[in-house]
């Protein structure tokens, strides 16, 4: 059983090991693994991975740098370049020569941000170029959608730019792990900045992309910011990729509130926070107070996008290329060479999922999904950015260090237009995988059984 020292007892049992019969071996394994019998085994020199971002749409900024990323994380598995984050990564398992004595090899979809074609494409590199792991999306719902199909067919889903809680919450699945912060990290950690910034007294007005990322981060931020004393004036949900958000922030002008809470992403984002302040809400007295502008979710790319429009606007990120941690200035270096700029949180994200799905089939010794699974259910690891890391196995979310991070007022750079104003502790921003925002009503979430696929 040296193939499957990765595989937790309790996946062992979930995949049908009698509790009796500790020294049998499940007869799934023997079929599954042993026989190499599940979907997408491969079979010659290489082992194909798929790599699916929206290369257009509302968030094609985000699948750009994620799809560099993806490439730059095959170099580096495969032995070309400097190796990356693989001299920093607490385990030794990868040596730089493929995996399992299979060189990596990817193929490529475009999610569009639409779930139906982010299905579509996952279904296409998975039944057609034989892909054994799915990955990216910069959009929940994308990432819900293709979690699913994912988990229907048996092959490992790792999930890219997803904030949503429903994604390792209600709508969590065993094949997938999701290495992103969530909206209930993101209000735990920026409420306490805002209350010491802004104060008790405030009134927000909510403008909500209306999907399920939308929807948990207004869920969230309102959780948490109410609870240190502000009211919701209002939450008013936009349609994706609106373009044009002036019909939705005017009335913000007369109702009373001194907070614009941005719950957008990508071009929407950069969109309606420049909208916002050629309507002059920035420069604005509501109450006896300056008006602010808070946006939850930010990107580097999406300030690059706004430009001085950022200058001063808190907000929160998964990850930012200034860190000083042996892993992200490793990270920052080589996409630096690779490219001539730094990374994104889409590229970081999206290149440690990479590794750390090479890394468990490594550590697993055998590509059988249910092997990965195993290797990565309760995972702690260091040395990829963000400090000492845990995937919790009840779930499969990632908990690390959450930042806070806030617009620069002097960028030294185009690159230099956010700071890190807290780096807040994994502790801090841990939950209760039971909880009521992670649920649905009947408290029966699961992420059910391991499926190999055949």
């Amino acid at each position: 059983m040296a193939q499957f020292k990765g595989v937790s007892r309790r996946t062992l049992l979930k995949t049908g090991a009698a509790a009796g019969a500790a020294l049998a071996t499940p007869v799934f394994f023997t079929r599954g693994a042993l026989a190499q019998d599940f979907l997408n085994a491969p079979k010659g020199g290489t082992v194909t991975l798929g790599f699916n971002v929206p290369q257009t749409g509302a968030y094609a900024d985000e699948g750009a740098d994620e799809l560099r990323a993806y490439k730059l994380a095959v170099k580096h598995l495969n032995g070309e370049g400097d190796g990356g984050m693989l001299s920093t990564f607490s385990s030794k398992a990868l040596k730089g020569d493929g995996v399992l004595g299979k060189k990596v090899a990817f193929v490529t979809g475009d999610t569009q941000t639409k779930s139906d074609a982010a299905r579509a494409s996952a279904r296409r590199m998975v039944e057609k170029d034989g892909a054994l792991m799915i990955t990216g999306g910069s959009s929940s719902g994308v990432a819900i959608a293709v979690q699913s199909y994912c988990q229907e067919a048996g092959v490992i889903f790792m999930a890219g730019l997803t904030h949503s809680n429903d994604t390792t919450g209600k709508d969590r699945r065993r094949n997938g792990f999701r290495h992103f912060f969530n909206t209930e990290q993101t209000g735990r950690a920026l409420a306490p900045v805002l209350e010491a910034n802004y104060g008790k007294d405030r009134k927000a007005y909510h403008l909500t992309a209306d999907y399920t990322w939308g929807w948990s981060q207004e869920g969230s931020i309102k959780k948490y910011t109410e609870a240190i004393g502000w009211e919701t004036a209002a939450a008013v949900r936009t349609p994706l990729g609106a373009g044009d958000f002036s019909q939705y922030i005017a009335p913000v002008l007369s109702s009373g509130a001194d907070v614009l809470v941005l719950n957008h992403y990508g071009k929407d984002m950069v969109n309606s926070l420049t909208q916002a302040v050629s309507f002059g809400l920035r420069d604005k007295k509501v109450n006896g107070k300056d008006f602010v502008i808070v946006v939850p979710l930010y990107s580097r790319l999406m300030a690059q996008g706004a430009g001085k429009n950022v200058a001063g606007i808190f907000g929160s990120t998964n990850w930012h290329w200034s860190l000083q941690d042996e892993g992200s200035k490793a990270f920052v270096k080589s996409f630096g060479q690779e490219y001539g700029f730094p990374p994104s949180q889409a590229a970081h994200t999206c290149y440690v999922q990479t590794i750390l799905y090479a890394d468990a089939i490594a550590r697993a010794e055998s590509f059988n999904p249910c092997g990965v699974v195993g290797a990565l259910e309760g995972y702690e690891f260091d040395g990829l950015g963000n400090g000492p890391t845990l995937y919790r196995a009840e779930d499969h979310q990632c908990f690390k260090k959450v930042l806070v991070v806030k617009g620069n007022e002097n960028p030294t750079s185009q690159f230099d237009l956010l700071e890190v104003v807290s780096e807040v502790p994994r502790e801090k921003v841990t939950y209760d995988a039971s909880g009521p925002d992670f649920n649905p009503k009947d408290g029966k979430a699961e992420l059910g059984e391991c499926n190999a696929g055949k």
